[in-house]
């Protein structure tokens, strides 16, 4: 059975392309990038252009770059050394955050690192109150933002240019989760007025194990990992130089092909969204869905009540569908999605986020559509 992959917000298949760079560069390049010799030169000069190349594309400077082992240690080192470098006891963020914002900040309260930690109003879409956040921001001193460019698993956008615009007017540090967006939409650090931001490179076909953290110029932080000097002494340990060079490599050719891809994937979702609304009754959609509100790459479909609905999945999966999905908290025991609870999403409707890459087709969403059905059709008022 050919499987069709649709769980392209967890993560991406490699691009060819990228796999070709990689290995080229573990085919010809073994120095360790901080020897001085001319093996570590050479390797150390691969970096550099990665990180020229990223900056480049960033509308950064190459001093801006960082390079990391993720998303995740990127929103770690932002946070924890952000907070800790300007005595800031005061943070913002969302209840629909990713674990690697919220967990973070929590232990930081636990900690008592932070005295204080708000949370912004967002409606059932999974919009920000922008209003609401300026009212925190002014009746707290110094603060710590911290808000997503889109949600990870409702695909609801952030106007993140009017969100650091407002965080300057409040002189608060800015830092934007952009790991679901970076390589989809153009990011002109900028004008977009954050002090930091993040990428995975795994979400835009590159590969898994490497990300960078962007740092604006106008803050010092100090680094979260000793025991070396690497990342001009804001990240200790061996770089991760295939990692990097393949990075740059996606990045690059996520923004070379970035108008057709937003245009097919788009096209792909609008047709599933679509497809998906006439074939089957009493279903909707968590999060926004409108194109200029919506991260094009994830529709987050909320299914009628039914029988099994912890089985969904696993009935799309033996069926060769491979997505993601969820449901609100319906027990003590469930925990469920804590960003399908934070939008108050219903707990007896499951959900499955079908996330798009530029490698998919309407005939494979019209086979998922059909089983979709068959599943829904067996399973609701049984």
């Amino acid at each position: 059975m050919e499987r069709i992959y649709l769980d392209n917000a967890a993560t991406t298949p490699i691009d060819k392309e990228v796999v070709a760079e990689m290995v080229h560069v573990m085919n010809n390049y073994y120095g360790n990038p901080s020897s001085i010799h001319a093996q570590g030169r050479e390797v150390r000069t691969l970096i550099e252009k990665a990180r020229k190349t990223v900056a480049g594309i960033l509308n950064a400077t190459p001093a801006e770059i960082f390079f990391t082992s993720g998303g995740t240690e990127a929103d770690n080192t932002a946070i924890r050394c952000g907070i800790a470098a300007y005595k800031i006891k005061h943070a913002i963020t969302s209840k629909i955050e990713h674990h690697a914002v919220e967990h973070t900040l929590n232990m930081l309260l636990k900690e008592g690192v932070i005295d204080k930690l708000s949370f912004v109003n967002i409606d059932e879409k999974g919009n920000v109150d922008y209003n609401h956040l300026e009212e925190l921001l002014k009746n707290n001193e110094r603060t710590f933002v911290s808000l997503m460019h889109a949600n990870n698993e409702l695909g609801t956008l952030t106007d993140i240019e009017r969100v650091g615009d407002i965080c300057e007017a409040y002189n608060a540090i800015y830092h934007c989760d952009t790991v679901q967006t970076m390589g989809h939409y153009v990011h002109d650090v900028r004008k977009l007025k954050a002090q930091f931001i993040v990428c995975a490179a795994h979400k835009l076909h590159g590969p898994k194990g490497v990300g960078f953290l962007f740092v604006n110029h106008s803050v010092k932080i100090s680094p979260m990992i000793l025991g070396g000097a690497q990342e001009r002494n804001m990240r200790g340990g061996t770089e991760n130089v295939y990692g990097i060079v393949g990075l740059a490599k996606a990045l690059e050719i996520a923004y070379a092909e970035m108008e057709q891809h937003q245009s097919h994937i788009q096209e792909l979702k609008t047709y599933l969204k679509d497809k998906l609304s006439k074939e089957i009754a009493d279903i909707s959609f968590n999060g926004e869905t409108d194109a200029d509100k919506s991260l094009y790459t994830v529709l987050n479909v909320s299914f009628p009540a039914m029988e099994m609905a912890d089985m969904l999945l696993f009935n799309l999966d033996i069926n060769g569908i491979s997505a993601s999905g969820g449901s609100a908290c319906s027990s003590g025991s469930n925990i469920g999605s804590h960003v399908l609870n934070g939008i108050g999403a219903d707990a007896n409707r499951p959900s499955v986020r079908f996330s798009f890459s530029k490698y998919n087709t309407k005939e494979e969403l019209d086979f998922v559509v059909e089983k979709v059905k068959q599943i829904v059709d067996q399973n609701v008022n049984v």
